[in-house]
């Protein structure tokens, strides 16, 4: 019985043995996967490979450059203005002492630059910045700016007043009669007293006046007028001299001496307006109304005072029996008269027989 009972000792003691070798201990644990489920074959994990894509953010570039002059000097202080593709915020900055700038972390894409400067033409630069890059814009020049200036030439008065008697020198009644002392600009400028004087002497001087004295001495000659000059080539040089020395004082005295003492135009002003009754009385008073430097009408003392000092004056050189109180006051009478009769020409005839005279418009009223 004791051997039995031994074996089966042995037996239930080996089968116990057997049994803890092959059942697992129950300190293990099954293995949990990060990121996926507990035991579970084949999970994966969210930032497993094959598992969903992450979002990449692409790395950022920069932007940088110089800013010169046309002369290849740097350009410090301009102002340099980043636009990006679809953004509107801007940005600005100014060029360094170097002449240099930067802009940095910006988003790849297309860009465009606005630089500007006082006294330069705005330049404009275009590109695009690829990811991470460090762009560098060449050297970008700027050009002075185009200016306009805007000159309006004004003549002085004097100079305005040259430029009518320069034209007034050219008016000849048919072309070959000076008519120098008749204005056809409706608002001329009044003669300084150097005008005044220029026009007096070529009016004198005209190769036609002298040849009209010489044919009006004939005529005195034929008819014996001043015939205290007698007759013959020394006859007809005296009252050539006589006639030339009543143009040549008369026009000086009254058409520039007294004028520039007085401050008055010695001009006849075309009226060319108006009924034929307003221009002729217009005409009519010539010889004793006339315009002041200042352009009001006023008595004309000139024509008058000169009238009677020529006439004195001719006192001088006329025989004797050609001077007497009434002659004299009768020749500056009629001196005046033909001042006068001259307005009238001047108005109605004259330009019509003056070729090539430039026409004014009409004053406005």
């Amino acid at each position: 019985m004791r051997l039995v009972l031994w074996f089966v000792l042995i037996l239930s003691t080996a089968s116990a043995f057997a049994q803890q070798g092959d059942s697992p201990s129950t300190s293990q644990q099954a293995p949990t996967v990060q990121g996926g489920e507990t035991g579970r074959p084949g999970a994966r994990g969210a930032g497993a490979p094959g598992g969903e894509p992450q979002s990449v953010r692409q790395p950022q570039g920069s932007i940088s450059g110089t800013v010169v002059d046309q002369d290849g000097a740097v350009a410090a202080g301009a102002n340099v203005r980043l636009t990006l593709k679809d953004q509107a915020q801007k940005q600005d900055v100014l060029s360094g002492d170097n002449g240099q700038f930067s802009f940095y972390n910006l988003a790849p894409g297309p860009f465009q630059l606005t630089v500007s400067a006082p006294g330069f033409d705005t330049k404009l630069v275009s590109g695009i910045v690829n990811p991470g890059q460090a762009f560098i814009v060449p050297a970008i020049v700027l050009t002075v700016a185009a200016t306009t200036t805007d000159v309006k030439v004004v003549l002085s008065e004097a100079e305005i007043a040259q430029q009518e008697v320069k034209e007034q020198e050219k008016q000849r009644v048919l072309g070959i009669f000076p008519n120098f002392y008749t204005t056809y600009v409706p608002d001329p400028a009044p003669l300084a007293p150097k005008q005044k004087f220029s026009l007096a002497w070529k009016s004198v001087t005209d190769p036609i006046s002298v040849v009209g004295v010489g044919f009006l001495a004939g005529i005195y000659q034929a008819s014996d007028e001043l015939g205290g000059y007698g007759q013959g080539a020394a006859g007809y040089g005296r009252r050539f001299g006589a006639l030339y020395g009543d143009v040549f004082f008369g026009t000086f005295i009254d058409s520039a001496i007294l004028p520039s003492l007085l401050k008055q135009d010695p001009r006849y002003f075309y009226k060319g307006t108006g009924t034929t009754k307003e221009r002729f009385f217009y005409a009519l008073r010539n010889a004793v109304v006339c315009k002041g430097d200042n352009k009001q009408w006023q008595p004309n003392y000139s024509t008058i005072i000169g009238s009677f000092a020529t006439a004195g004056l001719s006192y001088t050189y006329y025989p004797a029996s050609n001077r007497s109180a009434s002659l004299l006051v009768g020749t500056a009478l009629i001196r005046i008269a033909e001042g006068s009769v001259a307005g009238i020409f001047q108005e109605f005839v004259i330009p019509h027989l003056t070729p090539r005279l430039r026409s004014h418009p009409a004053p406005q009223p």
